[in-house]
């Protein structure tokens, strides 16, 4: 998943879960009591003086629990930065989603993360939830983090450093927008109608904006020639506009406290998951059939989620000579039809690309991977390409393209991402 939906998603459960709970359990129980309404705080001298005392406690140690969801859900894509010393590109496929993205090394990561959050608020001298709070709200972003992950296709290396095999659900795409505003909503909803004064025209300008970006989706759709149906769109202004203007009648949205917001966001999130499950086993079950009418003797196979919408799929089959694929549409009144991409002959050139430690890291992390050669230019080129990615850009190849260039004596003239 895209690091922007991690962060926003560690925000959700921030709001959740976290801000109100663990504010009060950190406070001293005078002041919890005052968190949960039990009573009113007695008065104490420093406020008598006119100093703040536990509500500005209470809304420091909110804020913090919430950033540190959020930057707990940020935090495993900090191994991006091993791409600025990485001089052969291959830092995506052999290091990214590895050690920071580990259920092992969680706990380390959490502990880390907690103890350098309470040195910066003692240093600054902003109150905070305790350390074995703190541990757990990283521990809870960090999970998430690495679960959103794991339902894409992209493969997540989840028992690194004890194994780099990467684990794929394959439930949803990289960028799954819809995925994005499901975790979005609840918190512009809340901010919504936070203030009964301003209520309405946060509404208008929430729907607004949500509205335009729906529009301008479909317009993008159209522009990369992706699939995108006419009345999604629409659909989705109805849907802004029941969310930002319905809890105005009556001024009722303004007395959901936002963890309430918040959590109808966690299982809205929980019930597009669910529908992405069976989007994906009903995808599989086109290319199982395929398989078994063929009689394919089958090396891998999987159902890849495509851009924009759960109802469009990949259906890819490796065998022993190359990768049978198709695009799969659940609600098509016809059938898929699968093509073929078969692996080039062997010969020198391939044999000698594959003994590259480059390409053998390529293969390690490829899962439908086709070879191809040909001769351009009195040069030899080798191609390797992961069907996972398939879909060839405008001026460019494949995604995941990893090229060989040899001379015609079998010497190494490039080695890298092909890029034209």
């Amino acid at each position: 998943m895209d690091t922007i939906t991690h962060g926003i998603a560690g925000a959700l459960v921030g709001k959740a879960f976290f801000a109100d709970g663990f504010v009060a359990a950190g406070l001293p129980r005078r002041e919890a009591d005052a968190e949960r309404g039990d009573k009113p705080p007695a008065t104490t001298t420093g406020e008598k003086r006119g100093h703040k005392a536990p509500a500005t406690t209470s809304t420091q140690m909110g804020r913090v629990a919430i950033w540190a969801a959020t930057l707990g859900g940020l935090f495993p894509d900090s191994d991006a930065v091993l791409g600025l010393f990485d001089v052969n590109g291959m830092a995506v496929i052999s290091a990214h989603r590895g050690v920071t993205h580990s259920f092992l090394c969680l706990p380390l990561w959490a502990l880390a993360l907690a103890a350098l959050t309470r040195w910066f608020c003692r240093r600054h001298e902003i109150a905070c939830p305790s350390f074995a709070a703190l541990t757990g709200i990283y521990a809870a972003g960090i999970a998430l983090h690495i679960f959103l992950d794991l339902i894409t296709s992209f493969g997540t290396m989840i028992w690194s450093p004890l194994s780099a095999a990467r684990v794929s659900l394959d439930l949803a795409f990289i960028i799954d927008l819809a995925l994005t505003s499901t975790v979005l909503l609840p918190q512009v909803a809340a901010w919504v109608h936070r203030e009964r004064i301003t209520q309405t025209l946060r509404a208008l300008f929430a729907w607004g904006s949500f509205t335009l970006a729906a529009f301008a989706v479909r317009w993008m759709a159209r522009l990369l020639q992706l699939p995108f149906s006419r009345w999604v769109a629409p659909v989705a202004a109805l849907i802004f506009a029941a969310l930002f203007f319905l809890p105005l009648l009556g001024r009722w949205g303004n007395r959901v406290p936002r963890r309430a917001w918040c959590r109808a966001g966690v299982l809205a999130l929980a019930a597009y998951l669910g529908a992405c499950f069976f989007a994906h086993r009903a995808a599989l079950g086109f290319v199982e059939d395929y398989a078994a009418r063929e009689n394919l003797r089958v090396d891998a196979i999987a159902a890849i989620p495509l851009p924009t919408s759960l109802l469009n799929w990949s259906g890819l089959i490796r065998t022993a000579d190359g990768v049978h694929f198709a695009t799969i549409h659940l609600f098509a009144a016809r059938a898929p039809k699968f093509g073929f991409s078969g692996d080039a002959a062997d010969n020198p050139y391939i044999a000698a690309a594959r003994q590259l430690p480059e390409v053998q890291s390529y293969f390690r992390f490829a899962r439908f991977p086709v070879v191809r050669f040909h001769e351009r230019g009195g040069v030899n080129v080798v191609e390797f390409v992961d069907l996972r990615f398939f879909g060839r850009t405008r001026r460019g190849p494949q995604p995941f393209t990893f090229r060989v260039v040899f001379d015609a004596q079998g010497g190494v003239i490039s080695s890298g991402w092909a890029e034209e």
